[in-house]
């Protein structure tokens, strides 16, 4: 986020920012929903359920994994992938702070151009 000056908000905000932008593709989504019904898996598992190829769903693993919300473990030549409940904890809480947060008190008017 070079370009978007990223230090003139506040570390919430860019944390924020970050779990939205991780949750911000279908085929993660699909991940956190599958990972979140089975606990863990093997990332094969997860090749044999999504529409992807094995480098694809490996670089959609590390975006979430990046962000705190995925852990893996090496298990001999595989990597056990499962929610990492901090990580999914923190997210859950600050995307459902932002999305319970009501609409200012501002009436809506005819002549205002929002409306």
């Amino acid at each position: 986020m070079g370009l978007t000056k990223t230090e003139n908000f506040t570390g919430r905000q860019n944390q924020l920012a970050a779990f939205a932008k991780a949750l911000g593709h279908p085929a993660r989504i699909a991940i956190v929903e599958y990972l979140l019904a089975h606990n863990s898996c093997i990332c094969g598992d997860l090749v044999d359920e999504l529409p992807l190829s094995q480098s694809t769903v490996s670089q959609h693993l590390k975006e979430l994994k990046q962000v705190g919300i995925l852990r893996g473990d090496i298990e001999g030549v595989s990597v056990c992938y499962c929610i990492d409940e901090q990580g999914w904890t923190q997210a859950r809480e600050m995307l459902t702070g932002l999305l319970a947060t009501p609409i200012g008190n501002a009436e809506c008017r005819p002549s205002t151009s929002c409306c």
